[in-house]
């Protein structure tokens, strides 16, 4: 993060609606009695309160971003940098760098790096955003053809690169599968007790953390639940390191002129891309500092695909997609990760009972079923179709417990369930305030792994997403009026036909293969893939594959630098 905008320095929390997740703070009782007692009011310290007539503020959903149900400014601003108008804007600054090779020697050269604004740009993609874009374009359409025309757009000729000042495009487009699928092997080496030297192990339960709307929410409103966070990096945050140190290695170039950009189905995906947490100074090696450069550097949503196609007056519904239309690309600077990053098989998503949102859960389960021949794998469904419990048994007794959690309503059971309880200040009086657990049933304590989603029912619905009652699915589907609920639930079954379309066809259906294999995924190809990116790198598992969090206190009612905000809104080029 630069040092101009600092989260520090804009700490304020606007109050959010009624309909939002956490109950209205209210300011000390040392405020003035004068200031209105608006829930929607947006005070900035240092100024005076807008009359009492004044239009409550209205919190849009590219604001929102499912965290503790409360914006502060610096997440805006944080949020509006990352646009398709950015894509555009930074393609149009300068040449682009090219890559060149490899000679006879496998080396390769960059040309144009006198140009002190000329990018090397990659761009990586979501298997939710291609299954979205899948079912936009109507029946018939698989995820795989989806992320041709995405991929037409981004790197060929008729795309991206046929207009703008220097007709620039992406070098390479990556599949963030192949980083999903390292962090499902993390993932499960950390559940299993088999952690990376440097990196504590969570307490249990363990919750995953690849959902930025459900830790950021942690981070603000439950601090005590950060113990049992996943330190595993999101897919998203894992690729960009993997393709951020990895090129600056062998190409030479410093990260800063690498530009990076995901395409995923949630807005809080940006705000994840904002963390300083993954940067460079997370990851830099011994007596080199970082600059703060960010792992990735912008990321646009499903919806804003469309208006990228639109920026560069193209229509993506006109994009070819057939695979021999991609144009090939130029073989990626290390022969080993470019087999990682680019394998001979398709896309792979994890199987229907996985569910939508990566498989980490169900693959945790695999692993551990694995682990103990004869076992089985029991599902519950819980009080809603978003909470379920899975138990692994061995000649009928539980070995292994988890469960998921997908959407605010049922997370804020999960977190009043862990809550500790407090010491009594009476001599020899009882702890108060923990959770409370109806007698007969199981405490989420007694789960060992429990995965966490804010959007029920999974990614594939992330905020980011194209939905039924945006105009362009309403004109093409011919849809007259809004959309009803039964609408909205087969679109949402649309998108998840896209998405599981891109399964695997060679796994097995139980998820089970040869030894150390759960799910297609092979525990030992990934470690060793991981250890010769560590030692070519020179830089330790535990700064490139992990991370930490933080709590954040509101400074509602404090004396901050928050007039700064509208300041660093419009400055040009925002500060990055």
């Amino acid at each position: 993060m630069s040092a101009i905008l600092s989260a520090d320095d804009l700490n304020d929390f606007i109050s959010p609606g009624v309909a939002c997740v956490k109950p209205i703070e209210t300011l000390p009782a040392v405020a003035p009695p004068q200031q209105s007692a608006n829930e929607n009011e947006v005070i900035l310290d240092g100024r005076q309160p807008p009359p009492s007539n004044a239009t409550p503020a209205q919190i849009s959903l590219t604001d929102c971003l499912a965290c503790s149900g409360c914006v502060t400014s610096a997440e805006a601003i944080l949020v509006s940098l990352q646009s398709h108008a950015e894509v555009i804007a930074t393609l149009d600054a300068a040449p682009a760098l090219r890559v060149v090779g490899p000679d006879a020697s496998g080396n390769f050269t960059v040309e144009g790096l006198e140009n002190q604004d000329a990018k090397l740009f990659v761009a990586s993609v979501s298997s939710q955003t291609r299954a979205n874009l899948a079912a936009a374009c109507g029946r018939g359409v698989s995820e795989s053809q989806a992320g041709c025309m995405l991929e037409n757009l981004l790197r060929g000729p008729r795309g991206l690169a046929k207009g703008g000042k220097w007709n620039n495009s992406f070098e390479w487009v990556v599949d963030i599968n192949v980083a999903r699928d390292a962090a499902l092997a993390l993932g499960a080496a950390e559940v299993f007790s088999s952690p990376t030297p440097g990196v504590s192990t969570p307490s249990q339960p363990i919750l995953a953390s690849s959902c930025p709307g459900w830790v950021c929410y942690a981070e603000k409103t439950h601090p005590y639940v950060l113990p049992h966070l996943s330190r595993v990096k999101s897919p998203q945050a894992l690729m960009g390191t993997i393709l951020k140190t990895t090129l600056s290695r062998r190409l030479g170039i410093p990260p800063s002129r690498i530009w990076h950009v995901a395409v995923m189905p949630c807005f809080d995906k940006k705000l994840e891309a904002s963390r300083e947490e993954l940067t460079d100074q997370a990851w830099a090696r011994s007596g080199l500092p970082g600059r703060g450069i960010r792992d990735v550097d912008c990321v646009i949503t499903s919806k804003e695909v469309l208006m990228l196609a639109e920026s560069r007056g193209l229509d993506f519904f006109d994009c070819s997609k057939s695979a021999s239309s991609v144009p090939p690309s130029m073989p990626f600077p290390d022969e080993k990760m470019r087999a990682f990053l680019f394998p001979n098989k398709g896309p792979r998503n994890p199987s229907r009972v996985a569910g939508s949102s990566g498989g980490l859960l169900h693959h945790i389960l695999q692993t551990r079923a694995a682990q103990t021949p004869g076992s089985e794998i029991q599902i519950h469904r819980g009080r809603n179709a978003d909470v379920i419990e899975y138990v692994v048994t061995a000649n009928g007794e539980p070995v292994f417990k988890a469960a998921r959690y997908y959407g605010f309503r049922n997370i804020q059971n999960l977190v009043r369930r862990l809550k500790p309880a407090r010491p009594s200040r009476m001599p020899g009086g009882k702890p108060f305030g923990g959770a409370r657990r109806p007698t007969g049933k199981a405490a989420s304590l007694d789960y060992s792994y429990v995965e966490v989603m804010a959007c029920p029912g999974g990614c594939t619905n992330g905020g980011g997403q194209i939905k039924v009652d945006d105009p362009v699915i309403l004109e093409r589907k011919q849809i007259s009026g809004k959309p009803g609920p039964q609408e909205q639930k087969d679109w949402l079954a649309e998108i998840d036909e896209a998405y599981f379309s891109g399964q695997d066809s060679q796994v097995e259906h139980d998820g089970r293969g040869p030894e150390g294999v759960a799910g297609g995924v092979s525990h030992s190809y990934i470690d060793d893939t991981l250890a010769y990116w560590s030692g070519m790198t020179g830089i330790g598992l535990d700064r490139l594959a992990f991370t930490s969090y933080r709590e954040v206190v509101s400074d509602v009612g404090k004396d901050t630098a928050t007039e700064r905000a509208a300041q660093l809104a419009g400055k040009a080029g925002g500060g990055w």
